[in-house]
């Protein structure tokens, strides 16, 4: 009998300690994975291309970022600060890491700006911020046909309405719309900075979509600001940026001055995606030695400046949306209207 209790007791003994050791293996072994994740990016202003970014999960350990560009970098504490090289649009992905190896991930598209060229201070923009009209104090109009010198033969009306030209929730719109106007059969708006701002040399950035149908001729470009006193083609044009609703995607990027101006211009073109859909960063690297047009950080076309062509002046902006004429060709009938979209344009010296 004492026996028999004896292998009971060893026997309970024996449940009781497998149980327990089940009981504490099993949560041992509970996973738990990352819960919660946000992402912020804070993208440097100054043109050095530095990005400050922060994650945080609960249950995470360690972060892996992947940049965008092919560059994965692994953070104990999801605190990063990467600097980019060069200047678009970047997707962002973090993956939250748990200490027992599951994952969450996430992703966030930042905007940064890069120093891609020369200088690196900001010294004028527009961030188009305030609704309503553009700022009087930056922008002026060219209002008509241009029938007086400055027309390409199309068949817009400029004005300054806003029908034509308004910001709206952080986007200057320069719309072409199709209506009988004063002679013309569309209306569009032709904004520049002549009289108000102009420079020499230095970095522009432009961000901006433009838009789709036969016959649209949206540009941002520039002029010599002793277009007065000398007349084009002397005093010199840069175009940062046209596009022809009738070649979707391909960008125009030329100098004219006297020799190469019309049809003999000297320029470049540089098919991208989704001109028309998305915003690309449409920019200017400008000093005494070079003039390069780029679309994203890639090169359109550069050119070697020098004392023998008319681009070691000031210059100043001008962004418009043509309809028609010389360049653009014949409007499809079916195209209603045309508008351009401009998120900021600032320039680095």
């Amino acid at each position: 009998m004492r026996n028999f209790k004896i292998d009971i007791f060893a026997l309970l003994l024996f449940i009781t300690t497998v149980s327990c050791k089940k009981a504490g293996s099993e949560g041992a072994n509970t996973k738990v994975a990352p819960t919660d994740l946000t992402i912020s990016a804070t993208a440097s202003t100054n043109g050095t291309g530095e990005v400050a970014f922060v994650a945080t999960a609960t249950n995470a350990v360690t972060y892996d970022y992947e940049f965008g560009n092919g560059v994965v970098q692994t953070r104990t504490n999801g605190t990063v600060t990467y600097q980019y090289n060069q200047t678009g649009t970047y997707t962002v992905g973090v993956t939250a890491i748990s200490n027992s190896g599951l994952t969450l991930k996430k992703t966030a598209n930042v905007q940064v700006t890069v120093l891609t060229g020369t200088g690196n201070t900001l010294v004028w923009s527009d961030e188009f911020n305030i609704a309503g009209a553009p700022d009087g104090n930056k922008w002026g109009y060219n209002i008509g046909t241009g029938s007086n010198g400055w027309g390409n033969a199309e068949s817009q009306y400029y004005t300054n309405r806003s029908q034509n030209v308004i910001i709206e929730a952080g986007i200057l719109k320069i719309k072409a719309l199709k209506e009988n106007f004063s002679g013309s059969s569309y209306t569009s708006a032709r904004l520049l900075t002549k009289d108000k701002f102009d420079f020499k040399y230095g970095r522009v950035e432009i961000k901006a979509k433009v838009p789709s149908g036969v016959g649209s001729w949206p540009a941002i470009w520039m002029l010599g600001g002793n277009i007065n006193t000398v007349n084009w083609p002397a005093c010199g044009e840069i175009d940062i940026m046209e596009h022809l609703g009738r070649d979707l995607n391909k960008i125009y990027a030329t100098l004219h001055y006297p020799g190469r101006s019309g049809g003999n211009a000297n320029g470049g073109t540089k098919t991208i995606s989704n001109a028309t859909t998305q915003f690309h960063i449409y920019g200017l690297e400008w000093s005494a030695s070079s003039i390069k047009m780029t679309v994203d950080g890639e090169t359109v076309h550069i050119v070697a400046n020098s004392s023998a062509i008319p681009f070691n002046q000031n210059f100043f902006f001008i962004m418009n949306v043509a309809m028609g004429g010389n360049f653009a060709g014949a409007i499809d009938p079916a195209v209603t209207g045309a508008t351009m979209e401009v998120d900021y344009i600032r320039v680095y010296q």
